[in-house]
């Protein structure tokens, strides 16, 4: 997803160009670091008290340069227009947050206002299309079946949150004047991997296989999550 969001931002932008970044229910801050270091102005938004203590961790392990350009805001993201003002940032990312929120419609147009005009959002969701994928891949027939018709789960930490399909995020984009531009497949060949997999060897190769499945159909329509770009206009 990294390279993904590096090839939208190397599409949009001038090269070397200072962004101001989002990144809305950061975690432990792993995209809003990453950003930093590669020269950005990021702010990372993140209610959960023990993620956001990751967070200040990991930052004040790195160097001064790049602690001095992240700034860490304890929100659950819908609030957004009480710490920003409209148009405040180039980027906005908003990656697994989706799933927990029960109407994310109106989360996404605050998102939006917070864009420049031309500036990118950037969706990691759950795909409510490939639900079926997981149980029926193990076997698990009773869970398979009605999953098809389906857009809640039960994920990994044993909570039941929702998921997203392509057709309504990509009109939920248009209505909030940041229409889709591009969308990718995340975890097409990977996704039933064990959490305590060990990583393989080759792990070079099981990256380009992941990336190319990503961006071609009909492989990545079928991927656990999806990666979708829009461009506030």
């Amino acid at each position: 997803m990294a390279r993904q969001l590096d090839e939208q931002i190397a599409g949009r932008f001038p090269v070397g160009q200072r962004l101001r970044v989002l990144d809305v229910g950061m975690g432990q801050g792993t995209q809003a670091l990453r950003l930093a270091r590669a020269g950005h102005q990021v702010t990372g938004v993140e209610k959960d008290a023990t993620m956001l203590a990751a967070a200040r961790d990991a930052l004040a392990g790195e160097p001064e340069g790049i602690r001095e350009r992240v700034r860490l805001v304890q929100s659950d993201g819908r609030d957004t227009g009480v710490h920003f003002l409209p148009g405040s940032f180039d980027v906005v990312l908003c990656h697994g947050v989706l799933m927990y929120v029960e109407d994310p419609d109106a989360l996404l147009a605050g998102l939006a206002r917070m864009l420049a005009p031309g500036g990118l959002v950037s969706l990691l969701v759950r795909n409510a299309d490939a639900l079926a994928m997981r149980p029926g891949l193990a076997g698990d027939w009773a869970v398979t079946l009605p999953a098809f018709d389906s857009v809640s789960y039960r994920n990994r930490l044993g909570l039941d949150v929702r998921a997203d399909r392509l057709s309504a995020l990509t009109a939920t984009l248009a209505g909030i004047s940041a229409p889709l531009q591009a969308w990718y497949g995340v975890r097409v060949f990977t996704d039933t991997a064990a959490d305590d997999a060990e990583l393989p060897e080759d792990l070079e190769s099981l990256l380009a296989c992941e990336e190319r499945a990503g961006r071609t159909d009909p492989y990545r329509g079928v991927a656990a999550l999806l990666h979708l770009c829009g461009v506030r206009g």
